[in-house]
């Protein structure tokens, strides 16, 4: 963080249910949350407090309790009240965003005006051949319909949309593309567009290399897009790396959309971090 002029970040939990876990995530997980069986617990909320009590003005706490295991509305509300955490997040289960078990914890997250950030991966995604679809093992969400209808049914709590089926949607050929992650000239009738049109709930981050590649698709689009949507663009990165500063640094964007997107428009969501608001 200080190598790259970071003041302070948000940390964000992952709890991996066993039947969810998958061996491709374990090298960057820490070994020791492995569990007998062999599959992997995730990012515990236990590992996030002891940066934050480590460095307490460098760390905004995240927390999301998964939706199908015990009372995830009440054991969100313990997390806010012994440990001071302000974001709902990372939401990255396989279960349909509107899942009325998500819905709960979602007003929860809403009546303590915890941001949620959800991870979005699509289940399917086309074959290429004779158009066809092809099922992907890792999925979480569902799909844009699930996340529309979710931010219908919440209408106050702010969600955070996040990752290569979130992203891929800024273009209108989303469901013809094989690629989980989509390359080419963006083409008119994305569904991002109107879904951030519909719900003033709805942000975004720009983290993990899935919204730099869908901006790098087209830089004019890019220009366009994060100009309309300045108010509710987060910075994020949630891996090393240098990619997207350097992105954005050169598209000549207004001071006024940079700062929004850098800082301002997360400020607005969750104070920064101090020693007296934990």
């Amino acid at each position: 963080m200080d190598a790259h002029g970071i003041e302070y970040a948000w940390l964000l939990s992952w709890e991996i249910a066993p039947w969810e876990d998958h061996p491709q995530y374990h090298r960057v997980l820490n070994p020791c949350h492995r569990r007998d069986d062999g599959t992997h617990r995730g990012i515990p909320l236990e590992d996030l407090l002891r940066a934050k009590d480590t460095f307490p003005e460098r760390f905004v706490l995240g927390y999301c309790p998964h939706p199908m295991l015990g009372r995830p509305a009440e054991l969100l509300e313990a997390a806010v009240r012994m440990y001071g955490v302000r974001v709902c997040g990372e939401w990255k289960f396989r279960m349909p965003f509107d899942d009325p078990r998500c819905l709960e914890l979602f007003r929860a997250a809403g009546a303590m005006n915890l941001p949620v950030v959800l991870h979005l991966d699509v289940p399917y995604l086309a074959s290429g051949e004779n158009g066809g679809i092809q099922y992907e093992e890792n999925w979480y969400g569902g799909t844009v319909v699930n996340l529309d209808r979710a931010l219908q049914a919440c209408p106050e709590t702010v969600f955070i949309g996040h990752a290569p089926g979130f992203w891929r949607e800024i273009s209108g050929d989303a469901d013809a593309m094989p690629e989980v992650y989509p390359t080419g000239e963006v083409t008119p009738g994305g569904r991002l567009h109107p879904l951030f049109e519909r719900h003033p709930n709805l942000f975004a981050d720009l983290s993990a290399g899935s919204a730099l590649k869908a901006l790098q698709r087209d830089p004019k689009h890019a220009v366009e897009f994060l100009g309309r949507f300045r108010d509710r663009l987060l910075f994020g990165r949630d891996y090393y790396g240098q990619e997207l500063h350097e992105f954005l640094q050169g598209l000549g964007l207004s001071g006024d959309v940079m700062e929004k997107i850098y800082h301002r428009n997360a400020e607005r969501l969750v104070d920064r971090p101090s020693r007296r608001n934990g």
